[in-house]
């Protein structure tokens, strides 16, 4: 492999590791990878069991037929928009540019957060790392590498590079990493593998990216196994710890069981956050920026949102066992 090589001193920093066990849902389907492994043995294992496993090759004109699904804007009753890659923005579906579309009104098209010029003809429509994007946002991107930014928030055109916002840069990382893993893509055409295991540790998985693995998986057969666990990353390359999603008491686990939100949408001032633990919170707008964070308890589980404008914002929550992602909707 072309790349181990430049990062063997990142295997060196790595000592002892959360538990590996798949949750039961995930178990066939990763059966054939030995989770007690670490380093580059996991990654080969892993590597071929993505391979395998991606069963249908789809070219890139065939994603018109699964992307809109995969970038549906989850927060509507009727799915009718999807969320545009960088700026958060919820667009209809109907606006996808092509000389096939007949709408007049065509606003946003694929952007590959892997350039397409840097890829194989295989990995060009891998919807793994294909999403919906505004078209000039798309067109500025171009072939920029990813970098960070000394006050993160929204998507910043750095100029050479690109910083694609606090919302987006752990998904931007996820799907780096699988290009790498499927098809040995280099990360340093793209940033660094240090900078995307920070991005990998900072912004857990959210709703959106569990609902594209699942069209995704289902359109060609394989998953993205860092959206499945952050943690892999931790465990094959080191750097700070990301989330572990497949802990004794799982995220789902703890969401569903310790964790109850209401009323979601938001139609008061008054957010009510039931846990049976002490749990951190922080809100952040769609474009990033930490707009209000704070701790709730078994006695104390009310959040004043009055500061708040309507829309759409992520709500994180973390105790000492998870941490979870939320939509929340002011409406």
């Amino acid at each position: 492999m072309k790349h181990f090589y430049t990062i063997l001193t990142l295997f060196l920093t790595v000592y002892s590791y959360g538990q590996l066990t798949p949750p039961t849902e995930l178990q066939a389907y990763y059966n054939d990878v030995d989770f007690t492994t670490t380093g580059t043995t996991l990654f080969d294992d892993l590597a071929i069991e993505t391979i395998a496993k991606h069963t249908n090759i789809l070219d890139y004109s065939e994603r018109h037929d699964y992307l809109y699904d995969a970038d549906e804007d989850l927060t509507l009753p009727t799915p009718s928009n999807v969320i545009l890659m960088y700026t958060g923005e919820s667009r209809s579906d109907d606006e996808w540019l092509s000389g096939s579309n007949p709408n007049p009104t065509q606003t946003f098209n694929t952007e590959h957060v892997y350039p397409q010029s840097l890829i194989g003809n295989t990995a060009r429509g891998d919807l793994h790392h294909l999403r919906t994007c505004d078209i000039t946002i798309n067109s500025n991107r171009g072939n920029d590498p990813f970098a960070d930014v000394a006050v993160p928030s929204g998507y910043q055109d750095l100029g050479n590079s690109w910083f694609p916002g606090d919302e987006w840069k752990g998904d931007v990382a996820r799907m780096i990493m699988y290009l790498n893993l499927r098809y040995d893509e280099p990360f340093n055409d793209v940033g660094t593998l240090a900078l995307f295991l920070e991005w990998n540790a900072e912004d857990p998985v959210s709703d959106f990216e569990d609902n594209r693995q699942s069209i995704i998986a289902g359109a060609q057969g394989n998953r993205n196994p860092f959206i499945d666990n952050p943690y892999i990353a931790t465990v094959i390359w080191g750097g700070t710890p990301a989330e572990n999603r497949w802990t004794n008491l799982s995220v789902d686990e703890f969401s569903k069981k310790t964790i109850r939100i209401y009323p979601n949408p938001l139609t008061s001032s008054i957010l009510t956050i039931e846990t049976n633990t002490n749990t951190n919170y922080k809100i952040y707008d769609i474009l990033g920026k930490q707009v209000l964070s704070g701790k709730v308890s078994q006695q104390n589980n009310k959040v004043n949102t009055q500061s708040l404008n309507k829309g759409v914002y992520i709500l994180k929550l973390e105790t000492a066992k998870g941490k979870i992602t939320k939509k929340l909707i002011k409406s």
